[in-house]
């Protein structure tokens, strides 16, 4: 199956040059263009002619309104692990496989205000996916003005409904395992005024023993047209969570019973508490016609609690910047050649303590706080000056050319320690340049082929930048690599099919390793170097059989090849072996069916290859196949109401697979080694949305 699905997604490709599809403009408040995924056209894209994929809102709404993994895995190139709703790691193109926890190694954006923390650690969990609607995904170190991270950047975005006039709508979800969900929003635009506040509960029980989770959130996104130059606009995020732990397990228990938790985890009754809070303020000013700036301060606070079995983390981060771009048309009134420049600025301070866990002396009541272990605080900088020039050759023809500097330290210091034992320490990384360069061919109106070539870097994480001990890591350097990349998207059979081809290498050098000490210790180091190679498509074809019914069926493929350059340790060479943590073979596919009298169905089928889970390739993942299906009905009930019902069914032949594993794993005081987190079995959702006019 695997080997015949890709050969197909090769010669439908061949037969000429496709594209994902178009963000389409939406007609009805409700009812959305059936495409799944696209590629955003270049006017409206924040990063002019660089590619990039488009999610749109009816490709986050094909998936159940808790399913981060399910959504995001659409995308050729991006994978995302799902250990729990609260353990999730995103990888693109392999950056990131070999982040012990976690997603590092990108750049996240919400509404444009960063929300990656100081050390290039993101957390897609802390937003609600109904309140989206479209994620953009940026593959590779091509978006200079996004910080150039090694493996991309997701930008999410939370439009107000543009419709004049007021707008009350409430989705509520229940599932298995206990699942309710419920989405309130009132929309609200007239004159010069756009609102939209939304209050979002959830929670679950989990398929695992010591896995509930429970989310209250609120959204506030308030737009202001201050005279004819300013749009002013406010936007607040707020979420407050609790989520139990269950962690990973052994292959023995993996195997035999993949609901129970972790024994370690589920007599302490470990958890995490998380309260959120992201503020910015955006002000867009229109100088002339060819001349505007926009510019955002922003306010980010995370507190967060989590008693684990070796101990108790006790942490604070408070976040803080500035964001300004501006946008000159240098050929007057037209874009023929256009400047883009700005800068962002982020300070955070990280204050984190830890605490003796009592829990074998509570009698089986979980997790007790006893005596502190640790006091430190860190404060992290990042700064990022960045400059743009497009310029439109011939009408055919387009270049952009880009540069992004990046200042970055970190200041440690020990408040538990005194004299000489105390850790304090300052870490100064020397200044990076990102060049990077766009070339896009228009073959015709609808399809285009482009170049990119770019640098870009990673910073180290805390456990990297940190030895187990509290020390700083004087030694430890930024990764850096370049990326070579060429595709291809396009229109075949009167717009019919659409697709896309990307092929790329990306050579990294001084790549950064978290090698595992203790149950939670790790140690980071300058290791080697790796070559990501891969190849990327995609097609959705577009028919209309019979009358008032449309169907479309996708496919994409994903290939990596990624390999260790130059891997050494003290005692082990791994050079030539493949990159740990990545599916060498990914494949997601699958038919939506549209009916005008407002039935619909969708259905996707994802195959993931195994995985290396030691750097010397000695144990694998099983590889594995899901099967999805959504089906339901929406239908106007009179001029003020709509309605849509939908039910899904996830994993329909109720496979064993694992939905994130952990790389090197090792097994303490003679356990066995716990490299899998069991994905959900088969399970259900019911939804109802209703939309009013007020």
């Amino acid at each position: 199956m695997r080997i015949s699905l890709f050969y197909f997604s090769i010669l439908l490709f061949l037969g000429g040059m496709a594209i994902y599809g178009q963000e389409q403009a939406k007609d009805s408040v409700t009812y959305l263009e059936e495409v799944i995924l696209g590629v955003g056209p270049e006017a409206s894209s924040p990063l002019g002619i660089t590619p990039s994929d488009l999610l749109t809102e009816n490709a986050i709404a094909t998936q159940s309104p808790i399913d981060f993994a399910g959504t995001l895995n659409q995308i050729p190139g991006v994978y995302f692990l799902s250990g729990a709703l609260n353990t999730n790691r995103i990888t693109i193109r392999g950056v990131g496989a070999r982040t012990p926890f976690g997603t590092d190694k990108l750049r996240m954006y919400y509404n444009d205000i960063p929300v990656t923390n100081g050390t290039g650690v993101s957390a897609l969990e802390a937003f609600d996916l109904e309140n989206l609607n479209t994620i953009r995904v940026v593959k590779g170190p091509k978006s200079g003005s996004y910080g150039a991270a090694l493996g991309g950047a997701i930008l999410l975005q939370s439009d107000i409904k543009k419709q004049e006039g007021t707008l009350l709508q409430n989705r509520s979800s229940f599932g298995s395992y206990g699942l309710f969900k419920n989405n309130l929003s009132l929309n609200h635009k007239g004159g010069k005024v756009q609102a939209e506040v939304r209050y979002n509960r959830m929670t679950t029980q989990g398929y695992r023993e010591n896995n509930a989770f429970d989310r209250d959130g609120l959204l506030i996104n308030l737009g202001l047209e201050a005279g004819e130059a300013h749009q002013l606009n406010l936007l607040v995020n707020y979420i407050d969570y609790t989520a139990e732990i269950p962690s990973s397990l052994g292959l023995t228990d993996y195997q035999t019973d993949p609901t129970q938790a972790a024994a370690n985890w589920k007599e302490a009754k470990g958890f995490e508490a998380n309260k959120y809070t992201l503020a910015g303020l955006s002000d867009e000013i229109r100088f002339s016609r060819g001349f505007k700036n926009t510019t955002s301060i922003f306010l980010s606070y995370l507190d967060h609690y989590e008693p684990r079995p070796f101990n108790i983390l006790d942490e604070f981060t408070l976040g803080y910047g500035a964001r300004s771009i501006f946008t000159v048309n240098l050929s007057g009134d037209s874009d023929k050649t256009q400047a883009v420049f700005g800068f962002e600025s982020y300070r955070d301070e990280y204050n984190w303590s830890t605490y003796e866990n009592l829990y074998r002396e509570n009698e089986g009541m979980g997790s007790v706080q006893g005596d502190q272990l640790s006091r430190n605080k860190e404060f992290r900088n990042q700064f990022y000056a960045f400059g743009q020039l497009h310029w439109q050759i011939t009408p055919r023809l387009k270049a952009q050319g880009g540069l992004t500097l990046n200042k970055t330290t970190y200041d440690f210091r020990d408040q538990f320690r005194e004299g000489g034992e105390n850790r304090s320490a300052t870490r100064d990384f020397d200044p990076i340049l990102m060049p990077s360069l766009d070339l896009n061919y228009s073959l015709n109106p609808d399809s285009r082929i482009y170049l990119n070539i770019s640098r870009g870097f990673s910073n180290p994480s805390l456990e990297e930048s940190l030895a187990p001990d509290g020390v700083i890591n004087p030694d430890i350097s930024q990764e850096k690599g370049i990326n070579y990349e060429i595709g291809g998207t396009g229109f075949l059979f009167d717009k019919r099919l659409q697709g896309t081809l990307a092929l790329y290498q990306m050579d990294i050098k001084d790549l950064l390793v978290a090698q595992r000490t203790g149950e939670d210790e790790f140690i980071g180091r300058n290791a080697g170097q790796t070559r990501h190679r891969g190849m990327e498509v995609s097609l959705q074809y577009f028919m209309r059989p019979w009358n008032s019914w449309n169907v479309s069926p996708f496919l994409s493929y994903t290939l990596n090849d990624h390999r260790f350059v130059d891997f050494q340790t003290e005692d082990s060479d791994f050079s030539g072996n493949p990159l740990t943590g990545v599916p060498k073979h990914r494949i997601y596919g699958g038919l939506q069916i549209n009916s005008d009298y407002g039935w619909f169905w969708n259905s996707s089928y994802q195959f993931v290859d195994a995985i290396p889970l030691t750097d010397s390739t000695s144990l694998y993942s099983d590889a594995y196949s899901l099967l999805n299906t959504q089906f339901g009905y929406r239908t106007q009930w009179d001029s003020r109401l709509n309605i849509s019902l939908e039910m899904g069914v996830n994993n329909i032949f109720d496979t064993l697979y694992a939905s994130s594993v952990l790389i090197n794993a090792t097994g303490f005081g003679g356990s066995e080694p716990r490299y899998y987190y069991p994905g959900n079995g088969r399970n259900y959702y019911v939804g109802i949305l209703l939309l009013y006019a007020l």
